[in-house]
């Protein structure tokens, strides 16, 4: 079992798993004419690689030895041609690669976000948004480098490594070997970088996800941080966590900064080798010196990609550990699944019907608990009760934003898990207390329904839902009007301002059913009552659900469903509920005690009618 502190980002996994090794190349398949002509590429450096000390053989023993100049003057620009190439397709193989590589990141984010969208919003319940954002950035980020810098150049270092190890048998077999005696040391010393280096990637993709975790916590929250004077406690908490990631990283760079001086030192000693065997060599004429001098030059190029490998074993590490997060999150199936054959009619009439509906967010634990009602074709229902009794649930069961597990819900008596969801939510348009507005203009934002498919109407209309509900006065004294940048979440405008900006946004979509979900609690009394005929009028025709607190604000509804630990305990209008003396009536008197104490102490009643209703 896990512990309860327990990461995703700790895990490390294996260092090459097949399963996931075949997935992540699959990102690769659309690109193969790039990844050929690189791997090609890498062929060709790795022959010139090889060609360059044998060439310099040729030269001491051919043509200096020999004193033949124009033969030495030729094979230079041979060289010289042989390094220029060696550069030329270098280069080109980086540009492929990288190209590639941005491609392919592009790919996997778009598939990530698209899931995202995908996705039921209990998922997003149970997942920190900070984590999610890591497997579309970092975790992506890890992948690229493996693609760009590790697997293509693996097979490179490989080649060379082959190439290096002919040419040095095919020159002299004897000198070749003892040259290789360093290797077990070389051996040890990767084993041990290995080993400490992994670890130290572990703790940073931990802290660097922790990190973003909190971020993102922090800014969303930052009124909050402000208002109880918790600034000093989380810029603490963020330097504490910041440290971590510091500390990792700088621990994964003193590794790197002790193991590549340790193999340049492996490097030295095969050299010191091949001068002390090679010298004895040359003395007793069973070598020419040219051997001797490319055989230096062999060792220097042997250990580089040695070392090099052992950095790519890092990153196809890490890139096994990302990809299996991102996989894992992609095979996260939505529990809200489309029917194959889907109802998809060109208009609703807007009629809704609870069946029996049970619904709970954790097992065990209902919220809702058997509830049936029906709303017809635009009619206005109310939803009242208290905080937790279930209403907003309701709305967002009605969205299918949640999958029931008990009853139907139909719409035009069709159930809604038959219903094309993109067509379903097109019949409603949704106010909320807590208005989200995106960065963009305040035209975009009024019109963000709009898709391909169902094109926002010309912005005379836009303007017009605007006015409408009596929210064009403030946008006309912004700077640009219409046209004026939005911040992050709205958070230039008030909060008044935000749901005047979602009243224009539902009248604009002109939808079949209007959900309020206690869309005029943050509306000053007199706001409210500039849009309350604007309302009326949004609401004629269309079938209304309005969930509220305010009572003052649904007293005109064609029915009031009363809600009770996710029960329907009352239904009716105003005065019928009130002459019932229910929960309805209790709610009523609590909301207004004061202002009922009032009317009654001016009339002259006693004192024990005014403790009868502080007792209710």
């Amino acid at each position: 079992m896990k512990p309860k502190h327990y990461h995703d980002e700790e895990a490390l996994g294996k260092i090459y798993d097949r399963r996931l090794a075949r997935r992540m190349f699959g990102y690769l398949k659309p690109y193969g004419t790039q990844v050929t002509i690189a791997i090609l590429l890498l062929l060709t450096v790795a022959a010139l690689q090889v060609a360059g000390p044998y060439l310099m053989k040729i030269g001491i023993d051919d043509y200096i030895a020999a004193g033949d100049w124009h033969g030495l003057r030729l094979l230079a620009l041979v060289f010289v041609g042989v390094l220029l190439l060696q550069f030329v397709a270098a280069y080109a193989q980086a540009y492929v690669m990288n190209w590639t590589g941005q491609r392919i990141m592009y790919d996997l984010r778009m598939e990530i976000f698209g899931h995202f969208q995908r996705l039921q919003l209990s998922f997003f319940d149970k997942n920190p948004v900070g984590r999610l954002i890591t497997r579309a950035t970092t975790d992506v980020d890890v992948l690229n480098e493996l693609f760009t810098s590790g697997v293509i150049k693996i097979f490179g270092d490989i080649f060379t490594l082959a190439g290096i190890v002919a040419a040095m048998l095919w020159i002299n077999w004897k000198l070749a070997l003892v040259s290789f005696a360093v290797i077990p040391l070389l051996v040890a010393a990767t084993a041990v970088f290995k080993m400490k280096v992994r670890d130290a990637f572990r703790r940073v993709r931990t802290c660097i996800a922790r990190i973003n975790a909190f971020l993102q916590e922090n800014v969303t929250g930052m009124a909050v941080v402000q208002v109880f004077g918790q600034k000093e406690r989380q810029y603490e908490e963020f330097r504490r966590r910041n440290q971590d990631h510091r500390d990792a990283f700088l621990d994964s760079i003193f590794y790197y900064a002790v193991f590549y001086p340790v193999v340049n030192l492996i490097g030295a000693l095969a050299v010191a080798l091949i001068l002390w065997y090679g010298g004895l060599q040359v003395m007793e004429g069973a070598l020419t010196l040219g051997a001797v001098v490319a055989f230096i030059q062999y060792a220097d190029r042997f250990y580089r990609p040695i070392s090099d490998l052992s950095e790519k074993f890092g990153i196809l590490q890490s890139a096994m550990a990302s990809s299996e997060r991102i996989f894992k999150l992609l095979d996260t199936q939505p529990s809200i699944e489309q029917d194959p054959q889907p109802y998809r009619p060109r208009q609703a009439r807007g009629e809704i019907e609870f069946r029996n509906v049970t619904f709970a967010y954790k097992p065990g634990n209902p919220v809702l608990h058997d509830v049936s009602f029906k709303v017809s074709p635009g009619e206005r229902v109310a939803i009242v009760g208290a905080t937790g009794s279930g209403k907003s649930t309701i709305i967002s069961l009605l969205s299918r934003f949640y999958e029931i597990e008990e009853g139907q819900i139909l719409i035009d008596g069709v159930d809604v898990r038959q219903w094309d969801m993109g067509a379903l939510r097109r019949q409603m348009a949704i106010v909320l207390q807590d208005v989200f507005l995106f960065s963009g203009t305040v035209e975009e934002n009024i019109a963000l329904w709009s898709s391909r498919e169902h094109p926002a109407p010309d912005p005379k209309s836009l303007r017009e839902a605007a006015r409408q509900v009596h929210a064009e006065p403030f946008i006309e004294e912004l700077e640009q009007g219409y046209q004026s940048r939005i911040a992050e979440r709205g958070s230039s405008l008030s909060v008044g301002q935000r749901q005047l900006l979602a009243f224009a946004r539902a009248l604009a979509r002109d939808p079949r059913v209007l959900i309020l979900d206690e869309a005029t609690s943050s509306i000053d009394t007199e706001t409210e009552l500039l849009i309350q005929d604007a309302l009326d009028r949004l609401m004629q025709g269309r079938t209304s659900l309005v969930v509220a607190h305010r009572l003052s604000t649904i007293q005109t509804s064609d029915r009031i469903i009363v809600l009770h630990k996710g029960r329907i305990r009352e239904a009716g209008t105003h005065q019928q509920l009130l002459a019932q003396k229910g929960l309805y009536h209790t709610l009523y008197q609590l909301q207004y005690k004061d202002q009922l104490k009032g009317a009654w102490a001016s009339e002259g009643q006693d004192g024990e009618a005014i403790s009868c209703l502080d007792r209710a």
